[in-house]
């Protein structure tokens, strides 16, 4: 569909949510989305999760892991690792640094040198997430009629990553902030800038983006707050509501027809997702998004997860296969690190994929919804390992 991203997607950061999934709620913006997946805004945990039950395996029994790019996954690694918590990664972080980049036959001795598979148990579904690049205007006209909102100065947020949101009535009391359909139906109140609605809607999934405008100027859209209600796909609705046919609810199709039906219809579907995301912007500074492990996102290196059952920097090989959607690339088998969360990632086999800026990756996260195996890479190092 997110999120994620200050804490998940300070800059983007997907619930969660994350291209495919967020759109699909299915999933994801932000997380969590079309992607995802998953709305940003999760802080780290104070306590590494228990790992989920796994199977002992051999790096030839993971189905793609000799076809694998290992010098980019390797260079994913090395730039990334130092988010790890586990002392036993950490050391082999240090490892990595030390060597400097490697060729793909070294980079996949590295790997077998220092770690051992473990096939997690259960399939789940792999999700992918991007970070738009969308036009915007400093003024509001027939097409660009969608305000981009900062956080209110209503808002009270409380709770683990400032999740639970509050409004603060003028008697002092807090009540629940207001959804998506009352928010909107506000007039009047304070705009960053302006934007087309299916291309706000998709932003907020996200959790963050790139705007530019007629004049050059390019700033990053920043995710700064959530109303606090949980995201809520719209892919199976219009699918229900034969807006969709069952094999198209991907990014790019919702997208199309929210745009061809611009003005109450949209708005009307876009409100079955009460979850709304204000933002705030800065300069645009060329990098990818930073994800809620605070580091810029690697494409197709990165994953989105559920941190109450994997941690930050921990290191997968995930098998995404068998897409639903048409149009998706057959397979997703690839090293990756967790490094961003999601609001509709959730268990121990879900996984967002980041897969960069822009509309071509848009077009490809649109369309990732596969059913995944997740391969932990554990440590070889450090005591009982």
């Amino acid at each position: 569909m997110a999120r994620r991203l200050t804490p998940r997607r300070s800059w983007r950061a997907l619930g969660a949510v994350v291209l495919m999934m967020a759109v699909s709620a299915c999933a994801t913006k932000p997380k969590p989305m079309l992607g995802p997946a998953p709305p940003p805004a999760a802080s780290r945990p104070s306590q590494v999760p228990a790992p989920a039950p796994a199977r002992i395996e051999t790096f030839a029994e993971i189905p793609g892991w000799a076809q694998d790019d290992h010098a980019a996954a390797f260079e994913a690694f090395r730039t990334t690792c130092g988010v790890a918590r586990d002392p036993s990664l950490s050391e082999i972080c240090r490892r990595a640094r030390a060597t400097g980049p490697l060729a793909t036959d070294t980079a996949r001795r590295f790997f077998e040198d220092n770690f051992r598979p473990e096939l997690v148990d259960g399939e789940g579904v792999l999700t992918a997430y991007f970070s738009p690049v969308y036009e915007a205007r400093d003024r509001p006209d027939a097409e660009f009629s969608a305000a981009l909102r900062p956080k209110p100065a209503d808002l009270v947020t409380s709770g683990p990553g400032a999740k639970d949101a509050m409004k603060r009535g003028p008697d002092g009391k807090l009540a629940p902030y207001p959804d998506r359909a009352r928010i909107e139906a506000q007039s009047g109140g304070p705009a960053l800038t302006w934007m087309r609605p299916e291309e706000k809607f998709f932003l907020q999934i996200q959790g963050s983006g790139v705007l530019t405008f007629p004049d050059g100027r390019r700033l990053k859209a920043v995710f700064a707050a959530t109303n606090g209600l949980p995201f809520a796909g719209i892919a199976n609705p219009m699918r229900d509501r034969g807006l969709l046919a069952a094999s198209n609810t991907s990014g790019e199709a919702i997208r199309a027809w929210l745009a061809d039906h611009r003005g109450p219809e949209a708005a009307e579907v876009m409100a079955l997702n009460p979850r709304y995301v204000f933002f705030s912007l800065a300069p645009d500074d060329g990098r990818q998004p930073v994800g809620a492990a605070g580091i810029p996102l690697p494409p197709g290196r990165a994953i989105a997860v559920d941190v109450s059952r994997n941690s930050l920097g921990e290191v997968f090989f995930i098998d995404g296969v068998a897409p639903t959607l048409s149009g998706a690339f057959p397979s997703y088998r690839r090293t990756v690190v967790a490094l961003d969360v999601g609001g509709a990632i959730k268990g121990a086999v879900r996984a967002d994929l980041y897969l960069g800026q822009g509309p071509q990756a848009g077009t490809e996260a649109g369309r990732v919804r596969h059913t995944l195996r997740m391969h932990r890479l554990v440590p070889k190092v450090g005591p009982g390992r």
